[in-house]
């Protein structure tokens, strides 16, 4: 049986949004399966959410990260870094709307590889004494890197963070400085994705589905905050093998539930 959205099931989004979107694991990944397993039905509303409530988790990075952000150093390099996402998301988004948001084949398999992916990377990856170890002494050409990286999330399932924290990696760049780089980085990624979305969709939602959306929004940006501080905690004593291994019993689960 199909039930529509209620209360019970924003909040329970919001808390999924606000708990994945800065871990590797795939916030958007993890909105589609616990929507289907809320038997929410897919309709064009429910996709607008799952991509318009990451606006309170990024809510959430410019609160912690607010004098940052004012750096015109940091700035600069988020925005080279956002071009290559920007102009990917601006071409494919139709694509993406209509044929790979609400696929569950597509996320559980972007989940099960991107945790066997992670695995095997940190198992080879060895980060250098020479690592880059200040957000502003990123180079443009490793900013513009780290945004090809982030574009391959727009596969439903990769996880956005998984991609620019790995690409970062590789790049050279230390784990604490590419993990809150990702932050930052979802800042202007976000918004766009979100106010594009609005902007071809809003007209069309009543004001019952704005106030939806204020509750998934306000519930995923307390919850944002904690997830952000843990994941800062967390990367100070380990690597992301938790979250591969997680990943691969996370598509294995879904696979026997939902298919």
């Amino acid at each position: 049986m199909i039930f529509p959205m209620d209360i019970l099931h924003t909040f329970i989004l919001g808390v999924v949004e606000g708990v994945t979107e800065f871990l590797p694991i795939s916030s958007t990944g993890h909105l589609i399966l616990v929507g289907e397993l809320l038997k929410i039905p897919a309709t064009n509303f429910q996709k607008s959410f799952d991509i318009i409530i990451q606006l309170g988790a990024i809510l959430s990075v410019i609160v912690l990260y607010w004098k940052t952000l004012w750096n015109i150093e940091v700035i600069k390099k988020l925005i080279v870094a956002f071009i290559p996402t920007g102009i990917i998301g601006l071409v494919f988004y139709h694509i993406v709307k209509t044929y790979l948001m609400g696929n569950h084949s597509i996320v559980l398999w972007s989940l099960l590889l991107g945790g066997i992916a992670l695995i095997i990377f940190e198992l080879w990856h060895k980060e250098s004494a020479t690592t880059t170890a200040n957000i502003t002494d990123i180079s443009y050409k490793q900013a513009a890197l780290i945004g090809v990286f982030q574009s391959l999330a727009i596969i439903p399932g990769l996880s956005r963070s998984a991609s620019t924290i790995v690409g970062g990696l590789i790049l050279g760049l230390n784990r604490t400085t590419i993990v809150e780089f990702s932050f930052l980085l979802a800042v202007p990624t976000m918004i766009a994705a979100s106010g594009l979305d609005l902007v071809k969709n809003a007209s069309s939602f009543s004001m019952d589905q704005f106030g939806t959306l204020t509750i998934g929004f306000v519930t995923s940006f307390v919850v944002a905050i904690i997830s952000i501080k843990f994941l800062l905690g967390f990367i100070k004593k380990h690597n992301f093998i938790p979250f591969g291994i997680y990943r691969i019993l996370i598509a294995i689960l879904f696979w026997m539930v939902i298919l």
